[in-house]
């Protein structure tokens, strides 16, 4: 074990009981206590009650001198729609590396949007073993990042029809006039912000009385066509009736009604900002470039140009500092930002990535997790986010399950909701093999931005040593530096030490600097085409929208910017029913779109909704208060039985009871038959009155 004071030794038990009991059976520490194994002084964060703070940016700029930590990556093959254990596997590799084997550690991962935590998907603090607690904390609220996002983005949508309304009923001198009222001396002044805007149309006058007709009507009048509205107003919750709404039908508003819609937070381009900015100056600069339409003549129009760029700022002020809280075995955890994976890069923020490689230090590790495959999650991160960072990893953790291997390989469909087809429960080496394919590809793309491949199995209960051996073998074949079997759902980091010890030795032995898939320095179109070549594409079919879109975007200087590609997870090409490894597609660009103050174009390779729905029995009915303790929220992640390793615990009790009532004709195949038996028939009541564990209480085997 660690000799970090923080270090929590965790009492495993089995079987592994839900997610929100194990959150629970463990008293947090105050998170003073993990700030100081990490050489925080008070004055370096901010407490938000006993076991979230914040952590100030200042530490980046008095630790400057300090070298880095090593820097790992965890992304994914492509998934099943039950998730393969991302999260999970990210926090137990870190506890394993600062609990097991003495490392400096910090976990960065995203903070979970509350929408999806009431939904169907659950939260995103990890599972079993291997969690961010408090659990109700990181799921809900956590220290209000959200909600400034929320206020900030609304506020520019207000901004933007006001704007619209107040120039549909004035002269260009009237606005201005409006815009800039006079003080008590009867002067009239440009406010600092507006100097943004006079820069930018060229005009270098500081007095608004000597603007001429036609620059008065430069400044005031911004002329913003209302069919070009990108910007759309977001609320942190699921609400599919407000996908498409109406607004400005009051009587007071003139007849100024126009069709638009509500996002879910995450979805702002604001919070894309908050991951990719690198300091406060750096995210007013972001803030202020956001282009909310065009004018009328084609010309981009911004937050700065609304004059809002400042307040906007302000409301994110405290924003930017990312959240400091622990895991269960109390290793330091940075939570910040949560930028979508399709439309956004999908990725945690940049400023608690290099606060936490300089709290670490050589030698010292940060594990950072990727949304989605790594096609999709990867990608973005070395092409966008570490372009902005300049910071380089050294080694990228791929998680692989038995379970979506056999999907990739031929196994029937895989859907949330309903019951796993017995193709996934006995063993098939040949299928595991097959689609090791898909396995392969994710090693050899990750393997050419120049970082060592590791791995990670993430075990289930029904998977056979065969089955663990196929894949150990394709990887190491495919190239892949290490690959190693993890049970840190069941076990936490003791579970994940052979995988920390294999990332250690691979971030140790990077030999090559870091390569990106593109240029900035060519065309959107080339781009494009790179990345679709690393799906296995073999072209490229824009629609008339998307040729017009990237003609607009070049015409408006925004081709040097890297390409953040909106597609299907589940899936390398753009047909989520297309498993393995495909070759030889067209990708078809449906559309393009651009979020300039975050810094990306992303082209739409179909549909993509930004506004999810709440389903039939959405997950807020399994979260209650204690209202004795005022402890709540179960917001375990919903998924199917035999996640992960917790499975042997059950299996493990049918022998001992049929070894019991049967002595000596026990056979493998009779454990593994009434486990199936078991695991299915209760599907139903789970799904009823329990997060998704196989608990030995509802199964009363004897």
């Amino acid at each position: 074990m660690s000799s970090s004071k923080s270090v929590r030794k965790l009492e495993v038990v089995s079987p592994v009981p839900a997610d929100i009991d194990v959150a629970n059976s463990v008293e947090p520490l105050h998170i003073s206590q993990i700030a100081q194994d990490l050489n925080l002084s008070p004055n370096h964060y901010d407490l938000y009650g006993k076991y979230k703070a914040k952590v100030l940016l200042s530490v980046i700029d008095e630790l400057e001198g300090s070298g880095d930590g090593y820097y790992v990556v965890v992304g994914g093959i492509t998934p099943t729609p039950l998730g393969e254990g991302k999260s999970t596997t990210t926090v137990g590799l870190c506890q394993a590396l600062g609990a097991f084997l003495d490392k400096k550690v910090v976990t960065c991962v995203r903070q979970p949007s509350q929408g999806p935590t009431f939904g169907i998907k659950g939260g995103a603090a990890g599972g079993g073993y291997s969690q961010v607690i408090p659990m109700d904390e990181f799921n809900l609220h956590l220290t209000g990042d959200i909600h400034a996002i929320t206020a900030a983005n609304n506020l520019l949508a207000a901004a933007i029809d006001t704007r619209i309304f107040h120039e549909s009923t004035q002269s260009d001198k009237a606005l201005l006039n409006r815009l800039c009222p006079p003080n008590k001396e009867k002067k009239r002044s440009f406010s600092d912000i507006m100097f943004r805007r006079l820069n930018k149309l060229g005009i270098s006058k500081t007095k608004p009385d000597d603007l001429t007709p036609e620059e008065v009507k430069k400044f005031a009048r911004l002329d913003i066509d209302p069919d070009s509205i990108t910007w759309r107003r977001v609320m942190d919750v699921n609400d599919r009736f407000l996908r498409k709404i109406t607004i400005g039908q009051g009587p007071e508003e003139k007849g100024m009604v126009r069709e638009t819609g509500f996002d879910i937070a995450v979805a702002s381009e604001i919070m894309a900002v908050l991951a990719l900015t690198t300091s406060l100056a750096d995210m007013r600069e972001r803030l202020g470039k956001m282009v909310i339409g065009n004018s009328k003549a084609g010309d981009p129009i911004t937050a700065d140009d609304l004059g809002v760029g400042g307040a906007l700022t302000v409301l994110m002020k405290d924003a930017i500092h990312p959240t400091l809280m622990q895991t269960l075995e109390g290793t330091p955890v940075l939570v910040h930002a949560g930028p979508f994976a399709n439309i956004a890069h999908g990725n945690s923020s940049i400023v608690a990535d290099k606060i936490a490689l300089k709290l670490v230090g050589p030698g010292g590790f940060v594990v950072t997790e990727a949304g989605f495959g790594s096609d999709i999650g990867a990608e973005k991160f070395m092409n966008i986010k570490c372009r902005y960072s300049g910071l380089t990893p050294q080694c990228a953790v791929i998680v692989a399950t038995i379970r979506a291997l056999k999907m990739h390989g031929g196994g029937p469909a895989v859907v949330a909701g309903k019951p796993l087809d017995r193709a996934y429960i006995n063993e098939n080496v040949a299928m595991v093999e097959a689609g090791c394919v898909n396995l392969a590809r994710h090693i050899s793309n990750t393997k050419d931005y120049g970082v060592n491949v590791v791995v990670a199995v993430n075990m289930f209960a029904t998977d056979t040593e065969a089955e663990l051996n196929a894949v150990r073998n394709a990887a190491l074949a495919a190239g892949a530096y290490d690959a190693v079997i993890c049970t840190h759902h069941a076990h936490g980091g003791k579970g994940a030490v052979d995988l920390g010890v294999a990332v250690q030795k691979a971030c140790e032995n990077v030999t090559q600097p870091l390569k990106f898939l593109y240029p900035l320095d060519i065309s959107i179109k080339e781009k494009i085409e790179a990345i679709a070549r690393s799906y296995g594409a073999s072209g490229v079919e824009y629609s008339e929208q998307a040729e017009k879109q990237i003609e607009m975007y070049t015409k408006q200087g925004f081709s040097g910017l890297p390409i953040c590609m909106a597609k299907t997870q589940y899936s390398f090409s753009d047909n989520a029913a297309e498993k393995g490894a495909p070759m030889g597609f067209v990708l078809p660009i449906r559309d393009v779109r651009a979020s300039i103050g975050a810094g990306f174009i992303y082209p739409l390779v179909g549909t993509m909704s930004t506004m999810p729905g709440l389903p039939t029995r959405p997950c807020f009915y399994d979260i209650d208060i204690d209202t004795a303790t005022g402890k709540g929220c179960d917001g375990s992640k919903r998924a199917f039985p035999n996640l992960s390793a917790r499975g042997f615990e059950v299996i493990d009790d049918i022998k001992t009871a049929l070894e019991k009532a049967c002595p000596g004709i026990v056979s493998c195949a009779d454990i593994l038959a009434i486990a199936a038996q078991i695991s299915v028939s209760l599907v139903v009541h789970m799904f009823k009155t329990s997060p998704p564990t196989i608990n030995y209480y509802y199964a009363n085997y004897t």
